[in-house]
């Protein structure tokens, strides 16, 4: 019985360390950069429609923009958005770029461009959500919200450059 034990103790031990050694990354966060064409229209949206919170910002300088390879030396600024102001939540940065354009037309499905789709928010009120979107005319689409299963509702929605957001959560 003891050696069973001292076995399962090593295996517990050693499986998890084995499992966080083969890890490549020294955060488990992911941030995420997208360039908005307004960005007082983008903030209002992300902030006072899906619920974000604004957690900082900052500017890339000309030198460094270049230097870098962000831009061709164009500066911009960045204003960083989480779901919740803490350590451990994603960041979702809106680059405000004088000047910038999209060179493809607004899509009306995933499958109409070839590049990152959507992100999914994961709310613990769809409804709430939903309401706050309605009132800033903001269009659902589909048929949404609709019926995941017995917990959970999917409704998707577009912000201001037409990048695709499903919402996920309880009525």
């Amino acid at each position: 019985m003891k050696r069973l034990l001292s076995l399962l103790i090593a295996c517990v031990l050693f499986g998890g360390t084995a499992a966080m050694a083969q890890s490549n990354f020294s955060s488990k966060l992911i941030g995420v950069g997208v360039v908005v064409s307004d960005i007082e229209k983008s903030v209002d949206f992300y902030v006072n429609g899906i619920g974000m919170v604004k957690t900082g910002g900052f500017n890339i300088a000309e030198d460094f923009a270049k230097r870098s390879g962000l831009s061709n030396g164009v500066p911009f600024a960045v204003t960083v958005l989480k779901l919740e102001n803490s350590p451990d939540a994603n960041e979702w940065k809106l680059i405000s770029i004088k000047g910038a354009k999209a060179t493809h037309p607004k899509q009306n499905y995933i499958q109409d461009d070839v590049r990152p789709q959507y992100i999914t928010i994961n709310v613990k009120s769809l409804k709430q959500v939903i309401d706050r979107l309605t009132k800033m005319n903001v269009k659902l689409l589909g048929s949404t919200p609709t019926t995941l299963n017995a917990q959970s509702q999917f409704a998707f929605v577009q912000d201001p450059d037409g990048n695709f957001i499903e919402l996920i959560g309880p009525m």
